[in-house]
C-alpha cells in the first residue's frame, strides 16, 4: 500500500510582485492591514494607512525594490524558490510522498494557494514552517492566521503540525556561526527586525529568542561581552520599538572607537529589502558617516547546504 502524502509549506512575509508603485501599494496595503502587525482599531488605522501612509510610503518602497530588484524577481522570492526546490529535492529521495509548497502570508504564492494545491493532492497532513526562527506575534503568529484562514475555505481539513520556533535549534544557531568568520578587531553586530515595545509588554516574548540567539552564537565563536552586540532595525511610526535600535547604535559605535564591523541578521532566513537595502546600504552610509572605517554584511543563509539541511531536520522531526 502507497504511503500517504505529507504535505509541507516553507512560509515567509512575502513581496510585490513588481518594483512599481501600485505593486507596492497593493503589497503594503495586505501587509500593514494585518492587525498582527498594526493593532490599532481599524476604522482608525484604515483612514490613517490610505490617505497619509501609503500615498507617501509606496513610491519610496518602490524605488527600494528596484534598486534591488533581480531578473528572477524580488530576492526574498527567489531565495525562496531555491530554498523550496532544494527541500523538495531531499524527499524526492528520502520520502517521495513529502511534498512541498512555498506560502507568503501577504502577495503571492499566496498562502489560500498553497493550502488549495496541497488538499488537491490529498494530502492526509500538512506540516507548516513559518521561516521565521524567532517567534513574534506580528510574524510567526500571522502565518498561523493565513493558514487558518485558508483551511475555512475548504470542507476537507486534514491534521496539521506547525513549527512555532526554532531560535535555539543547534543546528540553526552552527549554521549561523558557520557563516560568520570575524576579522581582526571586528566587532559581530546582530540586527534583527524591531517589534513596537509595546507588543513585548503584551507578551510577545520576540526579544527574549533574538537575545538568546545572539548569546549562543557569540558563545559557539567563543566571543566575549566586548566583542559583539544587539540591536533593532526597521522601526516605523512614532511609537517605541524595541531598543537599541540598529541605525543609531552604528553612527554611536566609531565615537567610542569601534570601526570595524561585521552586520549579521538572524531572524532573516533569505536576504530582502531589509537586508540588501537597509543594512547593506542605508546603516553602511551611517557608520562610514560617522567615522567608521571597516562595514561588512554577512549575507542571510538563503539556500546554503547547512540550511537547507537545518529545515530539512525541522520537517522530518514532524513527520
Amino acid at each position: 500500500m502507497p504511503a500517504s502524502k505529507i504535505g509541507v509549506i516553507l512560509a515567509n512575509l512575502g513581496t510585490p510582485d513588481e518594483p512599481t508603485t501600485p505593486a507596492v501599494k497593493r503589497y503594503l496595503k495586505q501587509f500593514l492591514s494585518d492587525p498582527r502587525v498594526i493593532d490599532l482599531p481599524q476604522w482608525k488605522w484604515q483612514f490613517i494607512l490610505n490617505f497619509m501612509v501609503l500615498p507617501k510610503r509606496a513610491p519610496r518602497v518602490a524605488h527600494a525594490y528596484q534598486s534591488i530588484w533581480t531578473e528572477q524577481g524580488s530576492p526574498l522570492l527567489s531565495i525562496s524558490r531555491q530554498q523550496q526546490q532544494a527541500v523538495q529535492n531531499h524527499f524526492n529521495s528520502a520520502h517521495p510522498n513529502v511534498i512541498v509548497e512555498l506560502a507568503m502570508t501577504y502577495g503571492n504564492p499566496s498562502m489560500d494557494d498553497a493550502v488549495t494545491r496541497l488538499l488537491e493532492k490529498n494530502v492526509s497532513k500538512i506540516i507548516v514552517l513559518p521561516l521565521y526562527p524567532q517567534y513574534s506575534s506580528t510574524t510567526t503568529a500571522s502565518v498561523f492566521d493565513a493558514f487558518a484562514r485558508s483551511l475555512t475555505q475548504h470542507k476537507k481539513m486534514v491534521p496539521f503540525e506547525f513549527i512555532h520556533h526554532y531560535y535555539n535549534d543547534p543546528l540553526y544557531i552552527k549554521a549561523l556561526a558557520n557563516s560568520i568568520q570575524l576579522e581582526k578587531d571586528e566587532q559581530l553586530f546582530f540586527s534583527f527586525h524591531g517589534i513596537p515595545k509595546r507588543y513585548e509588554q503584551e507578551g510577545d516574548y520576540y526579544a527574549q529568542h533574538c537575545h538568546q540567539t545572539a548569546r549562543l552564537v557569540a558563545e559557539r565563536l567563543e566571543l566575549d561581552e566586548k566583542q559583539w552586540q544587539l540591536a533593532f532595525q526597521s522601526r516605523f511610526g512614532k511609537e517605541e520599538w524595541l531598543k537599541p535600535y540598529t541605525d543609531e547604535t552604528l553612527r554611536q559605535l566609531p565615537k567610542k572607537g569601534i570601526k570595524k564591523v561585521a552586520v549579521v541578521c538572524p531572524g532573516f532566513s533569505a536576504d530582502c529589502l531589509e537586508t540588501i537595502e537597509e543594512i547593506g546600504e542605508e546603516n553602511r552610509e551611517n557608520f562610514e558617516q560617522a567615522g567608521g572605517v571597516s562595514y561588512r554584511y554577512i549575507p542571510a543563509l538563503n539556500a546554503q547546504p547547512n540550511h537547507i539541511d537545518l529545515l530539512v531536520r525541522l520537517i522530518e522531526r514532524k513527520l
